[in-house]
């Protein structure tokens, strides 16, 4: 917390000693099935891993092998397992730049996150096959891999998915699309869950135009968007629970928070989960249907 600033870690966040997960630490993999599929997840911009935990324990409590990385320089922060601590440069910041140098840098960074996501795949494989420890020998189903990710770790789900054929299904959280994706399309499955913005400035059109035409590419029978009304671009990370009560309230104030964070965060693992159960696990897609009748908050589009 401390690399985020007086202000945001002591007025602004609530005390993180406070907080309890439901993670446990080495944890072995569940006897029931041989192996279990395995979904990527990518947090977004310069946030954490670990700011996704609920997204993660609900997808590995149903049966899925969750693998999320921070990456050194592109993290904001990363702490490695000697100690040395690596903070991402302001360079590498595309919220801090102007319009036309953030397009610039993004299209740069994009296909190093990609990199790292077939640098972890390869990782996995390796340990699959013969893990020193033993604890993922022949227990990860590399044949359904799942990809999912928040803002622009959401873009890389897309344009990963696009590149290499590892990707059985993905997801992307309120990710605005970069790359070649855009034109080509898709051939997996695949689901935007998106955020209830209200804008209609060119920039935001240009994205519901790039997520239009890669949705245009989908195959018919497995593709979906929903809008969670009330939501806003952090509603599908940790952080709209960590949140101070006086950030929360001055949230309200300002019509960004209409959506209760865990609220939105249930809606959203369900239908993460759902979907990845459709598409990686074979299950019936009528599961996804009726999500729809269990949440008034969602509208498909």
């Amino acid at each position: 917390m401390r690399y985020s600033g007086i202000l945001m870690s002591r007025f602004l966040t609530r005390d993180l000693s406070q907080v309890h997960t439901h993670s446990i630490r080495d944890a072995t993999l569940a006897p029931v099935d041989r192996s279990y599929p395995v979904v990527i997840l990518r947090a977004g911009g310069g946030a954490l891993t670990t700011d996704y935990t609920t997204l993660a324990e609900d997808l590995a409590s149903h049966g899925y092998v969750v693998v999320g990385f921070d990456a050194p320089y592109r993290t904001a922060v990363v702490v490695l397992s000697g100690g040395r601590v690596i903070t991402r440069p302001p360079a590498r910041n595309p919220e801090t730049l102007p319009a036309a140098e953030q397009a610039r840098l993004i299209n740069r960074l994009l296909p190093m996150w990609c990199t790292d996501v077939a640098f972890v795949l390869d990782r996995l494989e390796t340990l699959n096959a013969s893990d020193p420890s033993g604890r993922f020998t022949g227990r990860l189903d590399l044949q359904h891999i799942g990809v999912f990710g928040h803002s622009f770790g959401g873009a890389t789900a897309a344009e990963f998915c696009h590149e290499d054929s590892r990707c059985k299904a993905g997801v992307d959280l309120d990710g605005a699309p970069f790359g070649p994706v855009i034109q080509s399309g898709l051939r997996q499955p695949f689901m935007f869950v998106l955020s209830d913005q209200n804008g209609s400035g060119p920039e935001v059109q240009l994205v519901f135009a790039h997520i239009q035409s890669i949705y245009d590419r989908l195959p018919v029978n497995s593709r979906l968007r929903i809008k969670i009304l009330g939501a806003n671009h952090f509603s599908f990370s940790d952080q709209i629970l960590l949140k101070s009560q006086v950030a929360l309230r001055l949230m309200r104030m300002m019509g960004v928070l209409r959506l209760d964070g865990r609220r939105g965060l249930a809606i959203t693992a369900d239908y993460v989960g759902t979907f990845f159960d459709a598409y990686l696990k074979g299950r019936s897609g009528a599961h996804l249907q009726a999500l729809e009748r269990k949440y008034p908050e969602v509208r498909i589009q």
